[in-house]
């Protein structure tokens, strides 16, 4: 089994550069089952995984991780980030958790490969 792990930096709808990291993890859990995946998010990338978003028009982000997260894949948010954003006690997706960055090291070492965006 191939061990992956995504990191993601960029703001929810600032850039597309989580949007890509999504798609992309989307894609891969698509292509094949023998893959274990994990997703991380840091920076502003953590305020996607605040429930209740409801964008105008285009992607959405909230909807995209309930998708990983329906797959089993581990979704978590640096606690650090969420704490200094002052978003760590506001509702979030379903299956997204809050994590550490020693969850993200013990993750990366694990890992066969890791990306970030």
């Amino acid at each position: 089994m191939q061990r992956i792990v995504i990191i993601a930096n960029g703001a929810p709808y600032g850039s597309e550069l989580l949007f890509n990291a999504l798609r992309l993890s989307i894609a891969l859990k698509e292509q094949s089952s023998a893959i274990e995946l994990k997703v991380f998010l840091m920076s502003d990338a953590v305020s996607a995984g605040i429930r209740g978003q409801s964008p105008n028009e285009g992607y959405n982000l909230q909807q995209m991780l309930e998708i990983l997260t329906a797959q089993h894949v581990a979704v978590k948010l640096c606690k650090t980030c969420t704490d200094g954003r002052g978003i760590s006690g506001l509702p979030l997706v379903d299956g997204v958790e809050i994590g550490t960055l020693v969850e993200l090291a013990q993750w990366t070492l694990a890992a066969d490969k890791v990306l970030t965006f």
